[in-house]
């Protein structure tokens, strides 16, 4: 460290690292620290040299985590960092690029140590860490003072005081990496952790009053997609005799990006993520969903999840419910316009999707807005793509568009919105087709993408359950559109004939030969009866509530009516074909989103941090939660 030139190779022998680490105990008002963070290192700019930063680093660490009891180091460090940040706003206010500097990189050592603390020991075991002093070997403190907690409240004071300048960017987005470090821990347990040392702190005492205002600068760091400054800005310049330590390895400077991948098991796909324009909206998305799935505490519902399911808008002048002690207000319209814009993502897709489950505020302005154009495009755009995109982005998409059609008023507006030249839409060109016959469009083909790929009987029956809440309210329907459903009725219509012939068979060699075993085609039977008699729903519900108003899907329906002739002799089907004959009065039937259980939830967000944090590295063989079966 300090600002002797430092390569990377180097860092395991680098004299202030070895100290830090090392047997002697450093007092905090030892001059060593000012040289400690004095210190600029290159960013690393790819997961391939944060690997190599991690690997040339954790000797150092480890070595601190065997010598800590005796020596203390840590705290001591913590202590700086704590006394630092009391004049932090003033410092920022004063323009003393030098104070923060030094600030920011006593946050970034400790960032990455707790990293390694977090994934060499337990829960108990880091915490008498935090209150380990220069005294005689495995000594602590005996006084009230609680280091890791006065340091979590520290973190979130700085979060939401702490005003956004080039001077420091750095620092609140190295902040919010530190508080998902912190939480990390689930990461090293395959099984969801219900209660921990920090989900204590964070949902309990000291840091409980700043919930709201967490949580709500989180989301206007996301509205407001902050670039990082400009290299000519940065508080944080090389020497040029080069630099020291650790610098990027949980740093959230826009040059230390790195492209991420999937793991195993998380996803379908591994994908390279693009540079991210704005590092602060990212990590302060990521935080956001972790604290948004903590666990509820035994005696108290986690407050993140209360602030993020009652905020309300700017212009709402309603009183809060006395029953909602997190609440808080927020433009809703700035929110909107960033959701719409940042949907090539899984984390926004995911805000999305909570907002609307959790939010009924939310869901209300969202339904009321004019232009769900700008909200349902990125959506559908992201159901189309789907052999590129992974399987959870894509549930999160089609879970969306299930809420939203929930809502009757949706269901006629998108009819009446004309789009014209979807250039994404490849399979047919589309000069002009109004928002309704697209969404239809997309969803039959992600079903036929799954019929033939995937095969997940629980996303047909999403898709599915989509255009049933929408068959009532179909307006003016596309003539490609029309076609497509009769297209997707004749596909299952030759599956269900071929399984039925194959079962068939199946029966008539087992019965010649009582030595074959008897294949089970009955579950694949119910499969298709059950998604065919969805889609005779749909059909008779259009007819019986809009039969005038779709020609072209009654055109449709004439010239394919022989497809029908067999199912209604079925017994599975003839009182469905009965209502689609005699167009009986309206069918009433409405799919609902299902919860969710945190199972689901917790690894998938922490999946998300794992692939998408700036600047923060795994080890992949480290790793426990994604050995569970996620997909």
């Amino acid at each position: 460290m300090g600002s002797n030139s430092s390569r990377i190779d180097d860092l395991a022998t680098n004299e202030y690292l070895k100290k830090l680490s090392g047997t002697e105990s450093v007092s905090e008002n030892d001059p060593f620290w000012n040289q400690l963070l004095s210190f600029s290192f290159p960013a690393p700019t790819s997961s391939n040299e944060l690997k190599l930063l991690e690997e040339a680093t954790i000797s150092v660490c480890r070595s601190l985590v065997e010598n800590n009891p005796r020596t203390g180091n840590l705290g001591a460090l913590i202590k700086v960092f704590l006394s630092r940040t009391k004049e932090l706003k003033l410092s920022a206010e004063c323009q003393n690029h030098i104070f923060i500097w030094q600030t920011h990189n006593a946050l970034l050592i400790i960032c990455c140590l707790l990293k390694v603390f977090i994934s060499e020991v337990s829960e108990e075991e880091l915490q008498l860490h935090f209150t380990y002093e220069e005294k005689s070997p495995g000594s602590y403190s005996s006084d009230s003072e609680d280091l890791l907690e006065e340091l979590l409240c520290c973190l979130m004071q700085l979060i939401t005081d702490i005003p956004l300048l080039d001077i420091t960017y750095d620092i609140l987005v190295e902040a919010i990496s530190t508080v998902i470090v912190f939480l990390s821990c689930q990461l090293f347990h395959k099984e969801v952790l219900r209660q921990s040392i920090s989900h204590k702190y964070l949902m309990q005492g000291r840091c409980l009053p700043y919930t709201s205002k967490v949580v709500k600068t989180l989301l206007y760091n996301f509205i407001r997609q902050e670039k990082p400054p400009p290299p000519g800005a940065h508080v944080f310049q090389q020497p040029s005799d080069g630099g020291g330590l650790l610098y990027g390895l949980a740093s959230g400077v826009a040059t230390g990006l790195w492209t991420v991948f999937t793991l195993g098991g998380v996803g379908s796909k591994a994908t390279a993520t693009p540079e991210l324009s704005s590092p602060l909206a990212n990590q302060s998305l990521l935080l956001l969903l972790v604290l948004a799935n903590l666990t509820d505490a035994a005696d108290a519902p986690n407050p993140y999840r209360q602030a993020i399911m009652s905020f309300k808008n700017t212009q709402d002048s309603t009183p809060f419910p006395s029953s909602t002690p997190h609440a808080f207000q927020i433009n809703f319209n700035s929110l909107y316009t960033a959701l719409c814009e940042q949907q090539t993502s899984d984390q926004a897709t995911l805000l999305l999707y909570t907002l609307l489950h959790q939010n009924s505020n939310i869901r209300t302005y969202m339904l009321a807005r004019t232009d769900m154009e700008n909200l349902v495009l990125p959506i559908l755009e992201i159901l189309y793509h789907v052999e590129e995109r992974n399987s959870h982005h894509v549930y999160m998409a089609l879970i969306i568009l299930l809420i939203l059609t929930e809502d009757d008023g949706f269901n006629r507006s998108i009819h009446e919105v004309i789009l014209k030249n979807i250039t994404w839409y490849s399979e047919r060109v589309l000069t002009e087709i109004s928002l309704g016959s697209l969404l239809i469009l997309v969803v039959i083909r992600t079903i036929q993408y799954n019929m033939t790929r995937t095969r997940d009987k629980y996303l047909h029956t999403n898709c599915l359950a989509a255009l049933a809440n929408m068959s009532a309210q179909f307006r003016s329907l596309h003539q490609y559109a029309a076609q497509r459903i009769i297209s997707l009725f004749s596909l299952l219509s030759k599956k269900h004939n071929k399984v039925l012939e194959q079962a068939t068979q199946s029966l008539r060699v087992s019965l010649s030969s009582s030595d074959v075993p008897l294949p089970d085609y009955a579950q694949d039977l119910n499969v298709i009866e059950e998604v065919i008699r969805m889609m005779l729903e749909i059909i008779n519900s259009c007819l019986t509530n809009s039969l005038h108003h779709n020609p072209n899907l009654v055109y449709a329906l004439l010239y394919k009516r022989d497809l029908f002739e067999q199912f209604r002799t079925h017994p599975s089907f003839q009182d469905i074909m009965q209502n689609i004959d005699l167009k009986f009065p309206e069918l009433k039937f409405k799919y609902v989103e299902e919860e969710q259980p945190e199972e689901f939830f917790i690894p998938y967000v922490w999946s998300l941090v794992y692939n998408s944090a700036v600047g923060l590295y795994w080890s992949p063989q480290d790793i426990q939660l994604f050995t569970m079966d996620s997909d």
